[in-house]
């Protein structure tokens, strides 16, 4: 079976009610805290790349301008079905490719990715194209599984890789060689708890973050 991509995958389509009862409870949990702990200001222009149902919608405060971009329909529409059922004027979804963005330079304040690096076919254009639409010391916000540097554990998911590729996630993506490659300017790099295996990737287009480098920025950041 060839590798195909994630809005091609039954999981995004046939599966996506059984996505949003079951995957949407256990991640908003983790993005909830993640949005509260930005304190987005009033006014703040947000876009999320890889939107999906809009497991994260109810977490972002009412005062700021949201779009959410996918190019699943199956899952664009449970979160249009969700902004309308909640009356939320502050959220909007638009059909939209992550690697080829319809967004003018320097738009947003806070670019999102939640569960998403791992789904694009190509993760370091998903975040050259999510820096070139981030404001200038605006921030740029992962949250993602990244391949465990524990050598048992990195290569038994990375064995897991080409079967996972063809529901459409790849399992092979280490963080510190994904964030040079990305030329991403990381501030904190941290897990939201010692048993959690999600790591919170606070990045941001203005080179005045930290170089990821020999691991610093992650070891500071715990909470």
């Amino acid at each position: 079976m060839a590798e195909i991509e994630a809005h091609e995958s039954k999981i995004y389509s046939e599966f996506a009610p059984l996505y949003d009862k079951i995957f949407g409870k256990i991640f908003y949990s983790r993005l909830e805290r993640v949005i509260e702990d930005l304190e987005i200001p009033p006014g703040a222009k947000v876009l999320e790349v890889g939107a999906g149902t809009g497991t994260s919608f109810p977490a972002y405060p009412t005062h700021c301008e949201v779009i959410g971009i996918d190019l699943a329909p199956d899952m664009l529409a449970r979160a249009r079905q969700k902004i309308e059922d909640h009356g939320w004027t502050h959220l909007r979804v638009m059909e939209m490719n992550a690697l080829s963005l319809d967004f003018p330079d320097n738009t947003f304040d806070y670019v999102m990715a939640f569960h998403v690096v791992t789904v694009v076919p190509d993760p370091i254009q998903m975040i050259s194209e999510a820096k070139r639409v981030c404001k200038p010391g605006g921030s740029i916000v992962i949250v993602n599984h990244f391949t465990s540097d524990v050598p048992v554990l990195g290569s038994m998911t990375e064995a897991l890789d080409p079967l996972t590729r063809k529901l459409g996630w790849r399992t092979n993506l280490r963080l510190k060689p994904f964030i040079e490659a990305a030329d991403l300017s990381v501030q904190r790099a941290y897990k939201l708890s010692k048993t959690s295996l999600y790591t919170v990737v606070l990045g941001s287009k203005s080179r005045n973050g930290r170089r990821f480098t020999n691991g610093a920025a992650a070891k500071n950041t715990h909470h």
